[in-house]
Formats: C-alpha cells, sequence, structure tokens
C-alpha cells in the first residue's frame, strides 16, 4: 500500500493535536472525548477543529485524551485482525481516563470499527468487558450532535447533496441525523441524489487495492452530482470526502466538497 498512500492528496498544516483542548472534561454534562485517529487526523485535521467548534456552540465540553492513535479499521479491512486487536486495546485505554465521556468519532469508518470492539475483543477476558463498555460509549459526530439538541440560528445558502458513509448509513444505521442537522439550515435548500447510500468506491481500502472498479463506482457518483449540480456534497467518512473531491473534478461541477462538520461550522 505504500505507492498508492504517496498519491494522497497533501494537505499542509492540516493536522490536528487537540491545540487547547484539555486532556479530560470537567464532568459538565454533555461531555465528549474526541477521537482523532490517524488518517482523519494527519490529513483532515481541519474537520476536527470544526467538529470541536459545532459540539462546543451546541453546549458540549469537549475533551481530547492523550495517548490515542490509530483505531485498527484499516487493519481489520487488510485481515490484520491481529493488529487490529492491538489497536482497539490502545484507544480503550486511552479513552478510560474520562470514562463517562461519549467518544465522539468524525470518520464513518473509524465509528463503525470502534462500536465493534466489543466483538473484535469477545475472546479476550481481560479486555471484553472494557471493549463492550467503551463501544457503548462511541457515537458519530452527527449522534452527538443530536443529543446535544442541535444548533438554532443556523443559515447558509445554497443546494447541498448529502452522500451516506457506507460505514454510516449501513454499519451504524445513522441516516437521518446528518440530514436533520443540514435540515436545520436555514436556506440550504438538501437535494437527495440517485445511489445516495451507495458505495463511492472508497471502501476502506478498496480505493487503493481495487483502483478499477473504485474508480467505476466514483464515476456513478459523478454522474449523479452531474445531473443534481449541487454547490455542496456533504459526506461523513474521509476516504469518501477524497472520492467526491474526484467525482466532482470528473464531473465537472464546481460542488464543493465538505464533511458535515465543515458545513456546519461554516
Amino acid at each position: 500500500l505504500v505507492a498508492p498512500l504517496r498519491q494522497l492528496p497533501s494537505r499542509p498544516g492540516a493536522r490536528f493535536d487537540g491545540e487547547a483542548l484539555p486532556a479530560t472534561t470537567s464532568g459538565r454534562d454533555p461531555a465528549v472525548a474526541m477521537f482523532a485517529g490517524c488518517v482523519m487526523n494527519e490529513l483532515f485535521g481541519n474537520v476536527h477543529r470544526a467538529t470541536v467548534r459545532v459540539l462546543e456552540a451546541a453546549g458540549a465540553e469537549v475533551s481530547y485524551p492523550r495517548g490515542q492513535g490509530c483505531c485498527g479499521a484499516l487493519h481489520a479491512h487488510d485481515g490484520d485482525l491481529a493488529f487490529a486487536r492491538e489497536r482497539a486495546r490502545a484507544t480503550i485505554a486511552a479513552f478510560e481516563t474520562d470514562p463517562k465521556a461519549a467518544v465522539v468519532v468524525n470518520s464513518a469508518g473509524c465509528g463503525a470499527a470502534m462500536k465493534e470492539y466489543g466483538e473484535l475483543l469477545a475472546g479476550d477476558t481481560a479486555w471484553a468487558g472494557r471493549a463492550a463498555a467503551f463501544s457503548a460509549r462511541v457515537k458519530d459526530f452527527s449522534e452527538a450532535l443530536s443529543d446535544c439538541g442541535g444548533i438554532a440560528g443556523l443559515q447558509m445558502g445554497g443546494r447541498v447533496a448529502y452522500q451516506d458513509a457506507c460505514h454510516l448509513a449501513h454499519a451504524q444505521r445513522i441516516r437521518q441525523q446528518p440530514r436533520d442537522a443540514l435540515a436545520s439550515v436555514s436556506g440550504l435548500e438538501c437535494v437527495e441524489t440517485p445511489g445516495s447510500d451507495l458505495c463511492c468506491g472508497a471502501a476502506g481500502i478498496y480505493s487503493l487495492v481495487q483502483p478499477g472498479m473504485s474508480a467505476e463506482l466514483r464515476t456513478r457518483k459523478a454522474i449523479a452530482f452531474r445531473d443534481a449540480d449541487p454547490d455542496y456534497v456533504v459526506t461523513s467518512n474521509p476516504g469518501c470526502q477524497m472520492q467526491y473531491e474526484a467525482a466532482v473534478r470528473e464531473a465537472g461541477v464546481k460542488a464543493r466538497v465538505m464533511h458535515l462538520a465543515e458545513l456546519l461550522d461554516e
């Protein structure tokens, strides 16, 4: 995978380090602990910063537990379950310093994997209980925002096409919360495109190991974007976001590709 990974777009200055966030919350409700991950942390730090600002605007107290890293999702996708379990244990331990805070994830693939830690470590007597307790705390960004009651008074013009990340819609069964968040923005027209919940071709590491089929799936999205002509294409997963950046170029439309948190933040 090294050669394909080197082809990923450079995003200078995007890295997120928890900046001014405390390591744990003071216990004020709602308290959320931010998960940064690896791909998101290195390439989409701006999404993390937007996530923090939106959750704080919604009234949440946000912390950034130290010592966290990769969740192991991509390793599990590649069949390396031993290393995925190693990363799961490290992630659980990092977030046990603030055990009452919800663990907020803005990468659908990571969130799906972390919600399944209880299953991944079910055969490990020392970690099974800890893993199940951790997974019960994991929430997608849109779930956490909904739990906070959302944010009133947001305004933005234009047409937005929301695209379901497979790991959010199919694995986590989360479809409505992102759409509710977009519908709450005054002046924003939400446009449903055909196949909005079909795979874009990112599929974990699929765009790297099966680039031909990945490109075919991406082209389906490009055609949908060309027909709908949105101002914004919104999603909730880094692989999908990179696929859609390529799809809008392929379609020749000027839509901005954004994470849900970025659009709400703006």
